[in-house]
C-alpha cells in the first residue's frame, strides 16, 4: 500500500494541500454516485483511489469562481 504524503498532494494541487484534499474528496463523491456495477475500482477505498489519481496526474481539475447571488 502506497502512502500519499501531504507534500505530494500539495504538488499535484498547485501548492495547496487543502485544495488537493478537497478535489480528491469531490472526485470520490462523483465515483460513489456511479451504480455499484459500473465502478471500475472494485474493493479499493474511493478516497484512496482519488488521492492516487490526483498525485499521479490522472485527475485534472480547474477552479471556477462562485456566482454572486442577486440581492
Amino acid at each position: 500500500m502506497k502512502v500519499i504524503t501531504p507534500n505530494e498532494v500539495a504538488e499535484a494541487a498547485g501548492g495547496n494541500k487543502y485544495l488537493g484534499v478537497l478535489v480528491a474528496a469531490r472526485y470520490a463523491r462523483e465515483i460513489n454516485a456511479l451504480p455499484l456495477g459500473n465502478s471500475p475500482y472494485g474493493p479499493k477505498k474511493l478516497t484512496t483511489q482519488a488521492l492516487q489519481e490526483l498525485t499521479s496526474g490522472q485527475l485534472e481539475f480547474r477552479l471556477v469562481k462562485r456566482r454572486r447571488q442577486a440581492s
